[in-house]
């Protein structure tokens, strides 16, 4: 594309959790210099307790059934310290990490993650799925393009790789917990406000972003996505810029699971997701003018083949001792707009790969904003990767499986412990200011109070803190 800017008025992004680029769309097309996806050579060794080794391939279940598509079950390790072994592996059996990257230590990880039910299998961690268990996520990176060159932004869990996305930085957070309240890092929301341009999270239960306190004055603008999205979409009121954050926590009442796609809940919900978001985008007025990334925060302890690049290190700031100098894991990330040519594979112009903050740039090419931070002045944007004109609209619509879960399959998802997202989540919102609360005094009450360290009730009672807390905040 040349200097002339596309006509991209409306930015939406979809945030899912915890799966790598290999998982999900590793074996999209065969792999090659135009494609880096899995070639099946793909391996780790398993270090085991009695000193033997075995090599576990990348792998794909053929089957469409709920326990393929909840692979890797149980849940992979995912924080910081766990993610350092992932990529770099061990020096030796039982040592320290190892100084280099390799990609070589997810199953070693894996297999030393505490006792769960069911019990850990090595090869979980290295499974890739088939296209045709991912349809929806598929059938969209074809139609339109999809980024092999897009990381998370840091070697972190959740919370950090979402900081990103909204603020540049991770304010020298690795994992989620302890809950440092109160978040005060400047958002790229903020800076849509200081240009005159909308913007809105749309969210299931909790949004994560509710947690960034330069947002709490802006509760008007955190909208129920089942109530909201379609609708707006179909009015053409979709603002500048739409963040939507999926489901976290299994709904007995509404007889719903998890659709965020985090391990190991099941990605045929997350798949209906991402349909419900293409289809509503592409069915309203404001399609010709829209551009949609459908991505996930961090790879969730899933294997991916690809070395983490250095990174610009977003600012000084280092409490965990890490100075967020290389990204984290691949994900995935499909972009869609009638901008994009069909069959695309994205990637930067340079050698510094896409990451969260791309979607900042993106937002500051287009509104005309400044960057947040040095991590983000630094990130290639998207708009090199458009079009002229919009010339591909792609399907009418797309299909997602009609999923109606049993009733017991809920309440049992429901007792369960809840994740360490899911704990972090509900301890979050019990810090969120009540409508009508003096903010700069709430704020002021946070940062005298110690870090709050989430207790793990079920998934039933996180939802329930989450939820009250979170309707609090709305009224």
């Amino acid at each position: 594309m040349g200097g002339t800017l596309p006509d991209i008025r409306h930015v939406v992004v979809l945030m899912l959790e915890n799966r790598s680029f290999d998982s999900m769309l590793g074996r999209l097309y065969p792999a090659g210099d135009g494609f880096d996806g899995v070639t099946g050579a793909e391996r780790n060794v398993w270090h085991q307790p009695d000193g033997s080794q075995q090599e576990v391939p990348v792998w794909t279940d053929p089957e469409l059934t709920a326990e393929a598509l909840c692979i890797p079950n149980p849940d992979p390790g995912e924080l910081f310290d766990d993610i350092q072994v992932q990529i770099h592996g061990l020096a030796e059996p039982g040592g320290a990490v190892a100084s280099g990257p390799s990609m070589g230590g997810f199953v070693d990880n894996y297999m030393r993650q505490p006792p769960t039910t069911p019990v850990a299998d090595p090869k979980a961690v290295m499974h890739c799925f088939a296209p045709e268990q991912v349809p929806v996520t598929s059938a969209l990176a074809r139609a339109f393009g999809v980024s092999d060159r897009w990381h998370a932004s840091a070697p972190c869990q959740t919370w950090p790789n979402r900081f990103f996305a909204h603020a540049g930085t991770a304010n020298g957070y690795v994992n989620n917990a302890p809950v440092h309240f109160p978040y005060l890092m400047e958002t790229v929301f903020n800076r849509l406000d200081d240009v005159g341009q909308g913007w809105r999270i749309y969210f299931h239960d909790i949004p994560q972003a509710a947690t960034l306190a330069r947002l709490w004055p802006s509760a008007g603008n955190f909208r129920r996505f089942e109530a909201e999205f379609a609708r707006d979409a179909a009015a053409g009121t979709l603002p500048a810029y739409s963040f939507i954050e999926p489901r976290y926590f299994a709904d007995v009442l509404g007889n719903r699971l998890p659709n965020d796609a985090h391990p190991p809940h099941n990605v045929a919900h997350a798949e209906a997701l991402v349909a419900v978001v293409y289809n509503a985008v592409r069915a309203g007025p404001g399609w010709k003018h829209t551009l949609l990334v459908i991505t996930y925060d961090e790879h969730g302890g899933c294997y991916d083949h690809v070395v983490p690049p250095p990174a610009t290190p977003p600012d000084d700031k280092a409490p965990e001792e890490f100075h967020f100098d290389y990204f984290g894991v691949r994900v995935p990330a499909v972009i869609v707009s009638p901008y994009v040519r069909a069959g695309s594979v994205i990637r930067p112009p340079g050698l510094t790969p896409f990451d969260h903050t791309s979607l900042i740039a993106t937002l500051r090419r287009l509104f005309g904003f400044a960057p947040l931070t040095a991590r983000d002045a630094a990130a290639p944007d998207l708009l090199p990767a458009l079009q002229a004109a919009p010339e591909n609209d792609g399907p009418a619509a797309v299909t997602a499986p009609v999923l109606s879960p049993d009733p017991a399959l809920v309440a049992r998802a429901a007792e369960r412990p809840a994740n360490d997202l899911q704990a972090s989540l509900g301890a979050a919102a019990t810090g969120l200011p009540a409508h009508g609360t003096d903010i700069p005094a709430h704020v002021r009450q946070l940062a005298a109070a110690p870090p709050v360290v989430p207790v793990r009730h079920s998934v039933a009672d996180a939802a329930a803190t989450s939820a009250a807390h979170m309707q609090a905040f709305l009224d």
